[in-house]
């Protein structure tokens, strides 16, 4: 198996509603990580594209729609969704496809157009669930992670304050990032407790926001990298993922145990023993504020429930001793969901190659972790990184 870099990224800006097509976002996105990697499209041996359903932009085999845009035009190609979880697992597709021999070099290309979906992405979401079982309680996804939500702050005795000290974390994080769809640099804790109450305990401020937006990075090989001199890379070093039942009610929903298995397989292959002590900083998924917490426990960044003390004591802060999301996550930047690869996995490289500018974590770093979270609440995937 070979060694596998990520030699490049690039991100448009997360919006509401933005003008371009999915395929001009994708050739925007496309653009710049070819850029940052010094390479052409000439030099891309086969694409990668992670997409949600075409009813996102609202036009039929979305993937081919997008291709030219992706600049897969005559190159192998391949498009894989997992719902949240793409931002991630986009990546490992590419990958495996250069530790197995397939391809010296290959472009992954992400892109998600929200505003397409009339009235409201959970038009779309409306269609997902059992007809039988589920679909009688015409159930949303704020109602049903507001039950998850629920559970976690009930077993372990948390405080909303400690659950909205993540969403204040994240929007001022976002501050230094120029794709951020809702930085703010002057949020506070009230704010987020005396905002509109969606499904208790989830109020507006709780929530990222529906997204327009496209990420790309660029993944070769490592004879590729160092035939062209490459200085400015990334290792993967591990990969994991997992999905749980189908049945979110065949689950206790205060610990994500399909996190904890993709984590413990990328861990192995990583070599990381104490993920505590050797994880320097993470990327955590974080569509809801409490999933940032969930997320860390089930990373094995935090023992059970104690996630939100390592937020109340200023731990995950950037300059803390395991800066979280220090892009400013989905809370801050946006959530076109499989476009999250921006803050995912360019997030942990530019990190790790000292690019990212007003974000740069102030210590040194030289290993992090990303993962990502998709389906309804069951699939996780885990990429862990190293300078």
């Amino acid at each position: 198996m070979r060694k596998v870099g990520v030699i490049g990224a690039g991100m448009t800006i997360f919006r509401r509603r933005l003008q371009e097509t999915g395929k001009e976002m994708c050739f925007e996105a496309t653009r710049m990580a070819l850029d940052s990697a010094g390479l052409s499209i000439g030099d891309v041996d086969m694409v990668v594209n992670g997409t949600a359903p075409d009813a996102f932009d609202g036009v039929h085999m979305k993937g081919e729609y997008l291709l030219d845009g992706c600049g897969g035009y005559r190159k192998p190609y391949t498009r894989v969704f997992t719902g949240g979880g793409t931002g991630v697992f986009s990546t490992i597709a590419g990958w495996w496809h250069v530790a197995s021999g397939l391809a010296d070099v290959v472009l992954v290309v992400n892109e998600e157009k929200m505003s397409s979906c009339q009235p409201h992405p959970q038009s779309v979401f409306a269609h997902i669930w059992d007809p039988i079982l589920d679909r009688p309680l015409k159930p949303n996804l704020v109602w049903i992670f507001a039950m998850e939500m629920n559970r976690y702050m009930t077993v372990y005795g948390i405080k909303k304050e400690d659950i909205a000290r993540v969403a204040v974390k994240n929007k001022r994080n976002a501050v230094g990032h120029p794709c951020a769809q809702l930085a703010d640099a002057n949020i506070t804790v009230d704010d987020v407790l005396k905002s509109e109450v969606m499904a208790w305990p989830v109020q507006r401020l709780d929530i990222s926001p529906p997204s327009d937006g496209a990420s790309a990075v660029v993944l070769a090989s490592d004879d590729f990298i160092r035939r062209r001199r490459i200085k400015d890379r990334a290792w993967i070093s591990g990969v994991g993922w997992c999905i749980d039942s189908t049945m979110w009610t065949d689950r206790d929903l205060v610990f994500p145990e399909y996190v904890a298995r993709a984590a413990k397989m990328a861990y192995g292959m990583a070599k990381v023993r104490d993920p505590r002590r050797e994880i320097d900083f993470a990327e955590p998924y974080d569509p809801f504020d409490y999933k940032e917490l969930h997320h860390l426990e089930g990373l094995l960044l935090a023992k059970k429930g104690e996630a939100p003390t390592l937020t109340r004591e200023g731990v995950t802060q950037r300059d803390g001793d395991l800066p979280v999301c220090p892009s400013g996550g989905l809370m801050g930047v946006g959530n076109p969901i499989a476009a999250t690869m921006g803050m995912k996995i360019g997030e942990l490289f530019w990190q790790l190659t000292g690019q990212a500018g007003k974000r740069q974590i102030p210590h040194e770093v030289r290993t992090g972790v990303s993962q990502a979270w998709g389906d309804l609440m069951q699939y996780g995937c885990v990429v862990v990184m190293r300078a």
